[in-house]
Formats: C-alpha cells, sequence, structure tokens
C-alpha cells in the first residue's frame, strides 16, 4: 500500500471511532471530494501530487481527533506524528505541514508555495458538494430556515470570492451559479 492510501485509511479510522469529534460524515462529504478537487487541480497546475494528496486527507485532522478550535496546528502535529512513522521524508512532512498550517481562508497570505494553494483552494471548492452539511451546521446553531438559508448563501458567496485559479473556477462555477439561484 503505497503512502496515499496509508493516510487515506487513518484519516477513515479516525473518522470511524467513537471519538471523532464530527463522526463518519466529513470523510464523506468533505474528505473525498476535497481530495478529488486536489487531484484535479494537481494535474492542472503542478506541485507535488503526492504531498498535495496526502495534505489533502490529512488538512482536517485535527478537527476530527481535537475539535474544531485551532485545528490547522493540531492536525500539523498529528500528521508529523503519523509521517514520522511511516518514514516519509523530513522535507516533504514540512511541505505537508505548511499545507495543514494554512489551508484556512483566514491565512491566504502566508501561502507561499503550490501545494499550499492548491490544497487551500480544494478545501473551498469542497463546499459546494458539501450544502447539506453547512446547513446542518446552520441548524445546530439554532438558526430557522430562513437564517440557515441566508448563512448558507453568504457563506457560498464567501467561498466563491476565495476562489483563487481560473481552473478552480471552471470547475465550481455551474454548482456555484445554481447554490446562488436556488437560495434566492
Amino acid at each position: 500500500m503505497g503512502i496515499v492510501q496509508e493516510i487515506k485509511k487513518f484519516v477513515e479510522e479516525e473518522c470511524k471511532k467513537p471519538t471523532s469529534k464530527y463522526g463518519y460524515d466529513p470523510y464523506l462529504y468533505h474528505f473525498i471530494p476535497m481530495v478529488k478537487y486536489a487531484e484535479k487541480l494537481a494535474d492542472k497546475l503542478g506541485g507535488d501530487k503526492e504531498v498535495i494528496l496526502i495534505a489533502s486527507w490529512l488538512h482536517d485532522i485535527g478537527s476530527i481527533v481535537y475539535g474544531r478550535e485551532n485545528h490547522h496546528i493540531t492536525g500539523a502535529k498529528i500528521a508529523e506524528e503519523k509521517l514520522k512513522k511511516l518514514g516519509y521524508p523530513q522535507e516533504k512532512i514540512e511541505l505537508v505541514k505548511k499545507c495543514i498550517l494554512n489551508h484556512r481562508g483566514s491565512q491566504q497570505n502566508n501561502r507561499d508555495s503550490i501545494e499550499e494553494q492548491i490544497v487551500a483552494e480544494a478545501d473551498i471548492l469542497s463546499n459546494f458538494d458539501n450544502i447539506s452539511g453547512i446547513f446542518y451546521a446552520a441548524f445546530r446553531e439554532g438558526k430557522n430556515q430562513g437564517e440557515a438559508k441566508e448563512a448558507v448563501r453568504q457563506k457560498l458567496e464567501n467561498k466563491w470570492k476565495q476562489v483563487h485559479f481560473e481552473e478552480s473556477k471552471k470547475l465550481i462555477k455551474p454548482k456555484y451559479e445554481a447554490a446562488m439561484l436556488l437560495l434566492k
């Protein structure tokens, strides 16, 4: 089994554990679509595809294990420990960690490699494949249907504005436009 498959298996197992902060849903509805987008972008834009895929699988592992707060920091630590155990080269571990540390939308100015940019962008794009999850989060926050609809519309508009690559815009524009039409 290759390193990417090992990491995929590790993330799935963490999501299946009863201690997972969000259960198995993130694996199905966030990690899988996010990795799909990361792979497409890596094929089109370049970068170290293996690093991109590993970082994509691990980008939210901190949320799964410890919860959302500072998940980029806890995730980078988990990634380093796991990758060291698997004998992954240290210089590649450092790049994976940078991808995880800088994947959040609020950290756009910290991305200085194509790998970091692709992981962050794929994370943004995955939102358009998980609109039901965004609604679920809004309802869990106590919003009524109207408030949830507005919150989802605003989140997707904000995510659209964060899309950087033309390739990403081409990939996601039909979903964005459909969502905006439905959420009017």
